[in-house]
Parts: C-alpha cells; structure tokens; sequence
C-alpha cells in the first residue's frame, strides 16, 4: 500500500539508554511516524472517523518515551511501533524513525537514529 501518513518531529525528554546515567539524568528524542493505511475512504468522505487520529499517537509516543526506561533504542523504537498498530486496526505498517539528539558520546556532536519497519500482522 503506497497511502501513509508521516508525522514529524515529536519530542519528549525521556530515560532510555545503555548508561546509568542517561537512566537518571534523561535526555531528549525525537521520532518520526510513518503510517500505512487507505486514505480512500477519507479522500473520499472528508470526515475524520475515516482517517488515522494523529493526536492519539502523538500523545502515546511522548508518553512511552517520558514512561518507559530501556537500556536500547531500539527497544523504544519497537514499543512506539507496538503501540501505533495497536492504536489503529486500519495501520497495515508502521515505520519509526528515533533519534537520540545529544547521544553521551565524548567530542561527537551529531545524533543517534535508528528506523524500523512493522507490519500489522507481526504485532497482533
């Protein structure tokens, strides 16, 4: 299916990472969604009830990333992706892109991402 949905810089300040000390002190993230539905219908009715609730899953990410502590991302990245299918039974995929933006890496100055790609079926 080619229709997706992507949503772009959500932020929360949350606890995970392979340091004690980023299980502590925290450290900001931020994720990028992309989601696979049918947009026909919506295309088509104009009416929201047809269409992926953005809002939802926003507020679901912010909420695992300031909840959940893991020691990798890409164990976030897999609790996002979880949660964004089981949000929607219309999503057939999900793909999460997370990035570690101030990663404790000594003189490094860039970011940390890592994406992966669900689909509906290995999540159910």
């Amino acid at each position: 299916m080619k229709d997706n949905i992507q949503i772009s810089g959500i932020r929360a300040y949350g606890y995970t990472g392979a340091l004690p000390e980023e299980q502590v002190l925290g450290q900001w993230f931020e994720v990028t969604l992309t989601l696979w539905l049918d947009l026909s219908v919506a295309g088509q009715s104009d009416r929201l009830s047809d269409t992926h609730d953005y809002v939802s899953i926003v507020q679901a990410t912010q909420q695992i990333i300031q909840s959940q502590k893991y020691a990798l991302l890409e164990k976030l990245a897999e609790a996002i992706a979880q949660a964004a299918l089981a949000n929607d039974q219309r999503l057939t995929q999900v793909q999460v892109r997370l990035t570690k933006l101030t990663p404790p890496i000594p003189n490094f100055s860039g970011h940390i991402t890592i994406e992966i790609l669900r689909s509906a079926s290995v999540c159910q």
